[in-house]
């Protein structure tokens, strides 16, 4: 079909007037690419970043992929939209929702870009009957490492390349253009909270209204949770709805995951606006502000709402590495050794108990986020070794459960390095999961390739860039250069 057209209400982000910019752009980043040296490691000039592998700069010139990072066309009666693979969710948003519409899955931070979500996957509320973004992409036209500038669909000559670029993090390419399936959504959603005094109680109830959409008689269509405790977790159910009585708003003294507590079994739950809610884990970094003193209530009325944001606690947290602030600070203080542990990890949910069990008896890390999801796409439509998205490899039959916990764990005397985090990976992989890869790994190598498909990855990267122009994976994602 041909690309969603720019309607007269809508503008391409920046100003760029749709398609025809977007082929002029994609002819100037060739160029630019063939500029660079042979040996030049390739890197792009991005503005935002939600990975938490932080490297030093690279000495050669990024390329510039600005141009990118606007809404190419929205088609609001097909339920698609053509964007720019640097565009993030926060503008695809802005020009959805005027539509009635929005991506089938938005994740949770505002600057996450579409072409970042696919290559290095995402998640949200919706993701139990959505999947993962990657699965309401139509298209993508990728900047190979070859340097040629291919489109890949689920049937067409670049199908491998298509089902293998989620998880490949940049490794075999760039996406440039997406096409995405849009949802309609309704003005304002309301929310309901779950309070489960078990793990195994919690985990039983999360595959029943999942598996049947529906809770008490009522429509589920968004579904995440909290774990507080061992003996406090929270599943919030959410669903459209035309009318709401009020709405809450946690852009400002309020903060969004202490009312689940507030709400969790009083009669009328809680309302927000679909944009609200779409962002209301940004606004306080689910609940990691509460480290920059955004919460404390001297100083939540006195920080701006426009700077209640991710990236500016990201920004925060890059400058603390940078500086070695708080460890030193620690230091001087006399506290022991704190461990980063920032890590989003799938488990089966038939596991989540076992996982929760273990990650609060080991690792005593408090709250940590829980996720529902099961795979769009059937098992048929993959190619490589059964699976849909080879280097994810997810069953396609299975739910799933995303716990998040982003944090600092206290080091006893004599831990090894990344103690904490070597155990969520041993443990992970004992409860036959995945964790995803935008934070630190320590795998070794061989057990890497053996869980994130080194097969089918190296029939990819032979295809697509047999210079080796970009890093492999396991070089960018555990060795982090």
């Amino acid at each position: 079909m041909a690309p969603p057209q720019q309607d007269t209400g809508t503008s391409a982000a920046g100003g760029r007037p749709g398609l025809a910019a977007h082929d002029e752009a994609v002819r100037r980043l060739r160029r630019e690419f063939r500029a660079l040296p042979g040996d030049a490691p390739v890197r792009l000039a991005k503005p935002t970043s939600n990975l938490f592998r932080f490297r030093e700069p690279s000495s050669s010139p990024p390329l510039d992929v600005s141009a990118f990072s606007g809404v190419i066309g929205i088609d609001p009666v097909e339920g698609l939209a053509d964007v720019g693979g640097m565009t993030t969710y926060e503008d695809l948003v802005a020009a959805t929702l005027p539509h009635g519409l929005m991506p089938l899955v938005v994740p949770q931070l505002r600057t996450i870009t579409v072409g970042g979500a696919v290559t290095g996957l995402g998640i949200e509320s919706t993701s139990f009957r959505n999947g993962l973004p990657h699965e309401s992409v139509q298209e993508m036209e990728i900047l190979t490492g070859s340097g040629e500038v291919v489109t890949a669909t689920r049937d067409n000559r670049h199908a491998d390349l298509f089902h293998g670029f989620p998880n490949s993090y940049g490794t075999l390419g760039y996406a440039l253009r997406l096409r995405i399936e849009l949802e309609p959504v309704s003005p304002y959603v309301h929310l309901r909270h779950l309070r489960f005094h078990d793990a195994s109680e919690a985990m039983a109830a999360l595959e029943r209204i999942c598996g049947a959409a529906e809770h008490d008689g009522r429509p589920v269509d968004f579904v995440d949770g909290v774990a507080f405790g061992p003996d406090e977790l929270y599943l919030t159910l959410a669903r459209f709805t035309d009318h709401a009585p009020w709405t809450g708003d946690y852009t400002g003294t309020g903060v969004y995951y202490r009312s689940i507590r507030d709400y969790a079994g009083t009669g009328p739950g809680d309302y927000l606006t679909i944009h609200d809610y779409l962002w209301r884990w940004d606004t306080d970094w689910f609940w990691c502000s509460r480290a920059f003193g955004a919460q404390h209530p001297l100083v939540r009325p006195l920080w701006p709402r426009a700077l209640k944001r991710s990236d500016v606690y990201r920004r925060l947290v890059a400058w603390d590495r940078r500086t070695d602030f708080s460890r030193l600070l620690d230091h001087y203080r006399g506290r022991r050794p704190r461990e980063p542990l920032i890590q989003d990890v799938e488990v089966g949910v038939e596991r989540g108990a076992e996982f929760l069990d273990f990650f609060h008896t080991r690792i005593g890390m408090s709250p940590v986020w829980m996720c529902p999801l099961r795979l769009r796409e059937p098992a048929s439509s993959g190619a490589a070794d059964g699976h849909v998205w080879p280097l994810y490899p997810l069953e396609s039959d299975r739910l799933y459960v995303n716990f998040g916990f982003w944090g600092l764990v206290d080091m006893a005397p004599g831990q090894r390095r990344a103690h904490h985090n070597r155990l969520v990976e041993e443990e992970v992989e004992r409860l036959g999961g995945h964790k995803s890869l935008y934070s630190d790994a320590f795998y070794t190598e061989e057990r890497f390739w053996r869980l994130y498909n080194g097969s089918a990855y190296a029939r990819l990267k032979a295809d697509y860039d047999p210079d080796g122009r970009l890093l492999d994976l396991y070089a960018k994602c555990v060795r982090n250069r």
